[in-house]
């Protein structure tokens, strides 16, 4: 089992930290995050991050592993525990940790305290427990992962349980004040209250009774089933009110087993009751009884309603995605066929307009040959026929023609294409090149770092070898 022993935290430097965060960051592709990715995530001066590591390995904020998988360091609750304090600290709502208060399945509850004296509960996920580790069959934290840590199925865990409590307390549900939370940590209000489980005697049990049912039923109106819902997740106050936490594992009541959930809820409540109390009744409720008033579940994308949910949305995002295709392609047809009309009658106007010309400039040419040869016949010559040809082409191809006007059209439409590239472009350009430099000369800072290194860990080897000896 995983104790807080926060007396370390205010020895710890930032250069610790940024160590630590780099391993949080390497986890995240990597089951055993090696010595290389650490030190170049961190970018610590002088190969820094080696002393680092081992300092934090010694408090047990870090583990080393070398087996089969790879060897590098691996993250623990404690240092995780660590870096979520760290952040809270940051947002000046934790100044001093107390002492612990309660422990579960998956979690533990510790007392803290801001820098005014206001205190807190503080609920700390530790999934991963031998005592519970189907969760990963019972829960689909990790949805379509193969794989996943328990630090990650933590977060998850915590992110759910404040969403929830969030959305039950601001719709006047009893349940604690949530205040915040960081990666597995959760920061809520401090009831003074007992568990029913530590509670021999009530004044009206049959008034407790009813209102536990209420509550399950209210819950179903809201789109939700507990799943846990017993002696050991509720509070009773002084007042003999009911107060309800520890949310990660509820579901929908779309849920395939939300009937079954449901009525085992309603079952422990009885039975906790007849042994405890020795109260029994006839009247409980039922899951078909329930009517849904609000849709809570599927804005919080409860379990159960994810996967219908996102099936209808693909499906609507594929039909818009098909209509608009259709009505692109449509709007093309329309426009290359616009387009062709236009092209051909354009085409014709142009043939028409040159045999006209030609037509003209033949009957000139004739008259003027005509005229030529009546006035002086003996003086043409095959020169003047050829300088005549030359200078009148009378015989022109059409075909030469409609080349050259088409090859006119082609170099405007090319002059047109070519982009103007304006100031913002060219300040664009020069930063990505800029950048590439900048990662090129990172990057041979750290093969020098990682060298550093190497020599150091062979000088350490040497000495260790020669105390030997």
């Amino acid at each position: 089992m995983v104790k807080l022993n926060v007396t370390m935290l205010r020895y710890l430097s930032r250069e610790d930290f940024r160590v630590l965060t780099a391993v949080e960051m390497g986890m995240k592709n990597h089951e055993i995050v090696p010595m290389s990715l650490i030190s170049q995530i961190a970018s610590l001066k002088h190969g820094g991050s080696h002393k680092v590591l081992k300092e934090l390995v010694k408090n047990k904020l870090l583990q080393y592993e070398n087996n089969r998988s790879g060897t590098g360091y691996r993250l623990n609750y404690s240092g995780y525990d660590y870096l979520a304090l760290k952040a809270l600290a940051a947002r000046d709502i934790v100044y001093s940790v107390g002492n612990q208060i309660g422990v579960g399945k998956e979690s533990d509850v510790y007392i803290v305290a801001n820098e005014e004296g206001t205190q807190y509960a503080m609920k700390l996920h530790r999934l991963g427990r031998t005592s519970f580790r189907k969760i990963k069959e019972k829960r689909d934290y990790h949805k379509n992962r193969n794989t996943a840590s328990w630090l990650y199925l933590s977060r998850i865990a915590a992110a759910k349980e404040y969403a929830f409590m969030k959305a039950l307390y601001d719709h006047d549900y009893p349940v604690p004040k949530p205040i915040d939370f960081n990666r597995h940590c959760l920061i809520m209000e401090l009831m003074d209250a007992y568990p029913l489980y530590q509670v021999n005697n009530l004044k009206d049990p049959t008034s407790v009774y009813s209102e536990c049912m209420n509550l399950i039923v209210t819950l179903a109106e809201m789109g939700f089933v507990h799943c846990d819902f017993n002696e050991f997740n509720l509070l009773i106050k002084s007042d003999d009110k009911v107060m309800v936490i520890d949310f990660p594992q509820m579901v929908s009541v779309s849920h395939t087993n939300a009937a079954m959930y449901f009525d085992r809820d309603v079952e422990c409540i009885r039975e906790f009751f007849k042994k405890r109390y020795g109260f029994e009744s006839d009247s409980y409720p039922t899951f078909k009884d329930m009517q849904k008033l609000e849709n809570l579940d599927v804005e919080l994308s409860a379990s159960g309603f994810i996967k219908k949910s996102r099936h209808e949305k693909n499906n609507e995002h594929e039909n818009d995605i098909e209509d608009e295709f259709e009505q692109v392609v449509s709007s093309l047809r329309c426009h290359t066929i616009n387009d062709d009309v236009i092209e051909e009658s354009g085409d014709e106007d142009e043939e028409n307009n040159s045999e006209e010309a030609r037509s003209e400039e033949e009957e000139e040419e004739e008259s003027d040959t005509n005229s030529e040869c009546s006035n002086d016949e003996s003086n043409n010559s095959n020169e003047d026929i050829e300088n005549d040809n030359k200078k009148f082409r009378p015989y022109r191809d059409t075909k030469k023609h409609v080349k050259t006007v088409e090859t006119e059209e082609d170099k405007v439409t090319i002059v047109k294409s070519k982009k103007a590239y304006t100031e913002a472009d060219v300040r664009e350009r020069v930063k990505k090149s800029l950048s590439k430099t900048q990662k090129n000369n990172h990057r041979r800072k750290v093969k020098r770092g990682e060298a550093g290194l190497a020599t150091k860990e062979k000088a350490e080897n040497r000495m260790i070898i020669k105390d030997m000896w």
